[in-house]
């Protein structure tokens, strides 16, 4: 192979590692965390925009305009149940060669890790209309893990994204009907994710490649609500982030002809995560039973690429996800002064696409189904908790991958799988109004 072959061979080789490890903070977002309220846990997050006080902050700016000096924190356990199967993935050689994948572990067992999701707020009145609030929160915080010999190895084998949100809030009762509110975010990611790749035979071991990486970015929200009588509506807009990820991307172990584009470098990777568009209506029926409803828009076709760029050269990959439009129903019945229950129903539609759905986000359709409650322990002090039960529909898991594309060494990986799941979330927390 000529010099100039193992140099371009050597920058193919990074343009994947960094696509490779830059596609699961983008692919985060369909695995957004909804769990921002204990409170709005209980009813899946179907009166969130509408609602008014600290936890519903997170939803709408506007809800903490009228609701006093009030503190939320919230703990959301996780428990993940999943499968992933080999559905015949097999690698194409130079030549043309087609060969399954060599010694593959057919099934994976919960390579979803299990985890704990936190969130707090703080809101405080400032004279008689404005009012001031802080919130930190986990948006988008997911683990995969699979086995050194998985049949998923070549697209993924850990992807790691830890994430935290800190928004600053301001809302305004513009009169006695009508409120406003805006925030700035700061959300910090940071990423660790490998994968294997292949050497020139399937004889050969296994090369592999690895991007630790992280970044501030920042975006902005805003809302209004309007309360009328029986009636509570809420509309709200979340933008979307521009992240710029920078970090240490390593390829090692590559042999032979390949051993050129073994690399220790650093280079970075810039996408979008998307923008949120919600609408809700709250209605009292009596003094006891309230009826909610929220319907979410979400800006997912803003994740249309990646940019990657690193010494000597970049490249653009495209991930075509669509926007999605999610919804819930649910209520909230007062059972005495101090304790109120609720329960909701919410359908959350993947934005990946059949075509394009990889091992590191084995995403799917969603139905939610929630039950919890409130209850006043001692003056200004409410005690929240809720369950989430999540049903995954089956998925395929499909991505054809091509390594050091555009030389006479270039192999492509072609993964077949099917994934299966459900989750169930414990939430908990406590409101202190003082």
């Amino acid at each position: 192979m000529t010099p100039r072959n193992m140099a371009r061979l050597g920058g193919l080789a990074l343009t994947t590692a960094l696509m490779t490890g830059v596609a699961a903070p983008a692919f985060a977002g369909s695995f957004y965390l909804q769990e921002q309220s204990v409170r709005g846990a209980g009813r899946a997050f179907s009166g969130e925009a509408a609602d008014r006080g600290v936890g519903s902050m997170w939803w709408n700016p506007a809800s903490i305009a009228r609701s006093g000096r009030e503190v939320s924190v919230g703990l959301h356990a996780i428990r993940i149940d999943s499968e992933v199967k080999n559905a015949g993935s097999y690698l194409t050689y130079p030549g043309g060669l087609d060969a399954p994948v060599r010694n593959p572990r057919n099934t994976e067992v919960d390579p979803i890790e299990s985890g704990l999701v936190p969130n707090f707020a703080f809101a405080t009145p400032i004279g008689d209309r404005f009012a001031v609030g802080v919130s930190v929160a986990a948006p988008y915080n997911f683990t995969t893990k699979y086995e050194q010999g998985s049949f998923a190895r070549y697209d993924a084998l850990t992807s790691e994204l830890r994430s935290g949100d800190a928004s600053l809030t301001v809302a305004y009762q513009v009169n006695d009907w009508l409120d406003v509110g805006a925030g700035l975010n700061a959300q910090f990611v940071k990423a660790k994710l490998t994968s294997a790749m292949p050497n020139l035979s399937p004889l050969l071991p296994d090369g592999s490649n690895s991007l630790e990486g992280d970044g501030w970015d920042f975006g902005w929200n805003v809302g209004a609500q309007v309360h009328k009588g029986p009636w509570d509506f809420g509309l709200s807009y979340r933008s979307k982030i521009e992240h710029e990820l920078e970090g240490d991307v390593t390829v090692a172990g590559l042999l032979g002809p390949l051993a050129g584009a073994n690399v220790s470098t650093g280079g970075k990777a810039s996408f979008n995560t998307p923008w949120f568009a919600s609408a809700s209506v709250r209605y009292a029926v009596n003094d006891k039973l309230t009826l909610n409803a929220q319907v979410n828009r979400i800006g997912w076709s803003e994740f249309d690429a990646i940019t990657v760029e690193y010494t000597g050269g970049g490249d653009v990959i495209h991930q075509n996800y669509k926007d999605v439009t999610t919804g819930a129903i649910g209520l909230d019945y007062a059972l005495s002064d101090k304790t109120t229950l609720r329960a909701g129903v919410g359908y959350d539609p993947t934005p990946t696409r059949d075509s394009l759905r990889t091992a590191r986000i084995p995403d799917a359709d969603r139905w939610l189904f929630s039950v919890g409650g409130s209850t006043e322990v001692t003056e200004g002090v409410t005690f929240d908790a809720g369950l989430t039960y999540i049903a995954f529909s089956d998925s395929t898991i499909h991505d054809d991958r091509t390594f050091y594309a555009g030389t006479p060494a270039a192999v492509t990986s072609h993964l077949r799988g099917e994934a299966e799941g459900s989750a169930l979330v414990a939430s908990f927390g406590a409101r202190w109004a003082f």
